[in-house]
This record gives structure tokens, C-alpha cells and sequence, in this order.
């Protein structure tokens, strides 16, 4: 690859995680728009959709090959299912989050979670942390600890996503498959339990997408297949194209505008101390962008 594709390859995967982080970020709008929909239900809708929204995208663009090949590769499957099951986990909490008043809380999840990334590069990577990025990690678990104790108990929400979302960006920064297909595969593997699920849920009457009066709760569960793959494909793209280190920067966007929701629109309650946790955490993300800042500078003289 020449120099000038590469450049142009390293664009397109920033601005493909730019988008993503933005639409994540306002999520809670959309999650809060369908809280009469328990989180379970929630989740099981968004796998159905999703695969069907997908199968609609693979089947335009004549995409199916991949599939005999991929299905002949347990370790391939292996991967994949539990890339889909970090996934499924990590859409449940957020939800549950989002629909139990906890918007501010799962935003310092995905604040946390670049710090995490440096900590998989540490035990999974075999990657070799510097000492500023040794001590961005201590500050970050500081600001933990201090809201643990202010709070009497583990911001167990904020830690559950990163360590779902962070993982899972691993598997998919270094999946056999791209964007669009890994997705896919994902959701296929999720989809006898998402189905399975609904069916059990009609069978007993339970199914709000059939029991809901409101027209526009049933567009926004169906809405669910687009509104979750889109962002999660252009995320898988990006990742591919851009460093861990640059991805994990790009992801304050989108718990940025999340907090920002969090406090103007849905009017939670953010304490002095709890404030002062988050200001201890910001610091050690500050501290990590400024350590790898410098650190690029020294290795390019």
C-alpha cells in the first residue's frame, strides 16, 4: 500500500469511528424513547432486527459466500461467539443503565474504557506499558476508589461495560472477518436465543411489540436493526484501519455527549464527590493522551 492510500485508509477508519462515537453517544434518547420495553425484550428485539436489517445489506451486495467457509472454522466460530456474547452483555447493561436512570454512570463506563484497552495490551497483548502510562492507570483506579467509597459500593455498571466493550473491540480489531460479515456472523449466532426468546414472550402474552397499543413503539423496536448495526459496523470498520490508541481516544465522544444528556435532559443527580471522582478519572485520560502525545513526538526525532 502506498503512502498516500495509506493516509487515505487511516482517514476513512477515523471518520467511520467519529460517526460511530457520535451515534452512540445519543443512544439514551433512543433507549429512553422505548422504556416501557423491559431491557431483556429490548435486547432480544435488537438482535432479531438487526440480523434481518443485515441479511437485507449481505443479500444486495451478493456477500454470502463467506458463510460455508467461515461455518468449517471452529476456531473462527469459537471467536465469534464470544465476540457476540461481550456484545449481547454489554447491550443488556447499557440498557438497563439508560432505562434505570444510570445515564452518568454508563458514561463513566466508556470514559474508563480506553484505560482498560492499555491494561488488555498489557495481559493479553504482552504489550509493555510506559511509566506514564502506568501512571494514568493508578490515577484512573484513585478516581474508582474514591467513588466506591463515596457511592459505599463498585460503580459496578461503569467497570461492566468497559471490560465488555473493551474486549470486545480487541476481538474485533483482530477478527478473521470484516466489518459487515463479522457482524453478521455475530448476530446469527445470537439470533436462536433473540428469537427463541420473542417466541416465548408471544406464547405467553408478553410480547409488548404485539400487546403495545403505541404504533410508534413497534417503528422504533423494528428501527432497532439499523440504529444498532449501522454505528457497530462503522465501529468494526474503523477499528480495522486505525491504531488501539487513536480508537480509544475518539471514544470520549460519545460518553461526553452521553453525560451531557445525562445531566440536561434526564436530570440525574451528579454530587460534588461524585464530581470529583469523575475529575480524578478525566485527569488520568488527560495524563494518557499527553503521555502518548509525547511519546509519538520523542520516537518520530
Amino acid at each position: 500500500m502506498t503512502q498516500a492510500a495509506h493516509k487515505e485508509d487511516s482517514y476513512r477508519g477515523v471518520l467511520n469511528a467519529t460517526t460511530a462515537f457520535l451515534l452512540w453517544g445519543l443512544f439514551p434518547l433512543y433507549f429512553h424513547a422505548i422504556g416501557e420495553v423491559p431491557p431483556l425484550e429490548i435486547l432480544a428485539h435488537r438482535m432479531v432486527w438487526s440480523l434481518l436489517f443485515l441479511c437485507i445489506v449481505l443479500s444486495v451486495r451478493r456477500q454470502w459466500k463467506w458463510l460455508p467457509t467461515v461455518l468449517k472454522q471452529p476456531r473462527i466460530v469459537a471467536t465469534f461467539a464470544a465476540s457476540a456474547l461481550l456484545l449481547s452483555a454489554n447491550w443488556f447493561i447499557y440498557i438497563w443503565a439508560v432505562n434505570n436512570g444510570h445515564v452518568i454512570d454508563a458514561s463513566l463506563g466508556y470514559f474508563i474504557t480506553p484505560l482498560f484497552n492499555v491494561l488488555l495490551g498489557l495481559f493479553v497483548l504482552k504489550e509493555r506499558l510506559r511509566g506514564g502510562q502506568w501512571l494514568a492507570i493508578g490515577v484512573a483506579a484513585t478516581g474508582v476508589a474514591w467513588l466506591t467509597w463515596q457511592a459505599g459500593a463498585l460503580p459496578w455498571i461503569a467497570l461492566a461495560l468497559a471490560a465488555t466493550f473493551g474486549t470486545y473491540g480487541l476481538l474485533r480489531k483482530t477478527a478473521a472477518l470484516a466489518a459487515l460479515e463479522g457482524l453478521s456472523f455475530e448476530t446469527l449466532l445470537l439470533f436462536p436465543l433473540a428469537g427463541g426468546y420473542v417466541i416465548w414472550l408471544t406464547v405467553h402474552g408478553a410480547n409488548t411489540f404485539v400487546n403495545t397499543p403505541s404504533d410508534w413503539t413497534r417503528a422504533l423496536l423494528v428501527a432497532a436493526g439499523p440504529i444498532t448495526a449501522i454505528p457497530l459496523l462503522l465501529f468494526a470498520a474503523g477499528a480495522r484501519k486505525i491504531p488501539l490508541s487513536v480508537l480509544g481516544m475518539l471514544q470520549y465522544i460519545g460518553p461526553t455527549i452521553q453525560m451531557i444528556l445525562g445531566l440536561l435532559v434526564f436530570h440525574e443527580r451528579f454530587s460534588t464527590a461524585r464530581l470529583a471522582g469523575f475529575i480524578v478519572i478525566w485527569s488520568a485520560l488527560a495524563l494518557y493522551i499527553a503521555e502518548g502525545f509525547w511519546a509519538s513526538r520523542r520516537t518520530a526525532a
